[in-house]
């Protein structure tokens, strides 16, 4: 973990201080204990900004072939995953899912944050798109707190194709977490102190809804894009 712990220490804070993400809600984060971070996928830079604007460690399930590619530079970066926390999944296998779920639950019951995009993969147009089914069945058998995280801009930081960083407005915003363990009232939760019905479409509908309007329409202040325009 020397890895991470260097980078917690002296990486992270250097990628707040160029990039300076303009971050809203970070008191729905929880500081401790199990919470999954779901949010919408724009890049690949989105596994920087999320852990970097959560302040603190936030594990993924990464694609298999990250930790055997071949070479220095494959050996460099299944280390940097591993060392991150981030854990292997073949998603080519179609009996991967349920042990992937169970890594995931696992991860949770160990009172770590894990990271999950409830499409699955990438935007292609900044929208949000239809729900898989990850999400919803690491909340309902963990029953840990979900926390949604809108974000933007990290599609023009990194842009897909090109390997080269840009200082271009970054916005991350977190709503307050929500809670699928009950089965008490018929709604969607509210908040992290209700509860709703333990079915997949429950936790769908809950979570859209904050997840769409935390990342609706770009939302990053003038003042912010202006000064990083400026800088640019």
């Amino acid at each position: 973990m020397l890895l991470y712990r260097a980078t917690e220490l002296i990486g992270y804070p250097a990628v707040r201080a160029y990039f300076r993400p303009e971050v809203t809600g970070l008191e729905h984060v929880l500081r401790t204990g199990a919470a999954i971070i779901a949010g919408n996928h724009l890049s690949a830079a989105d596994e920087v900004f999320t852990p970097v604007s959560a302040r603190r460690q936030v594990v993924y399930l990464a694609k298999a072939e990250y930790f055997a590619q071949p070479g220095l530079r494959g050996r460099f970066v299944a280390r940097l995953f591993r060392e991150f926390g981030h854990v292997p999944v073949d998603r080519a296998d179609p009996h991967a899912a349920a042990s992937t779920i169970q890594i995931g639950v696992e991860l949770l019951a160990a009172g770590k944050a894990l990271g999950i995009y409830p499409e699955g993969t990438r935007s292609p147009d900044g929208r949000l798109h239809r729900f898989r089914t990850g999400v919803a069945r690491l909340a309902l058998r963990s029953g840990a707190p979900v926390v949604p995280v809108g974000l933007v801009g990290t599609d023009q930081v990194l842009i897909a194709g090109d390997r080269r960083w840009h200082r271009r407005p970054v916005a991350v915003h977190f709503g307050p977490a929500l809670d699928f363990s009950g089965r008490a009232e018929a709604g969607p939760p509210r908040d992290h102190r209700s509860s709703a019905r333990s079915s997949p479409a429950t936790v769908w509908t809950g979570l859209r809804g904050p997840l769409r309007g935390l990342g609706k329409g770009g939302r990053i202040s003038k003042a912010r894009a202006c000064s990083s325009a400026s800088r640019a």
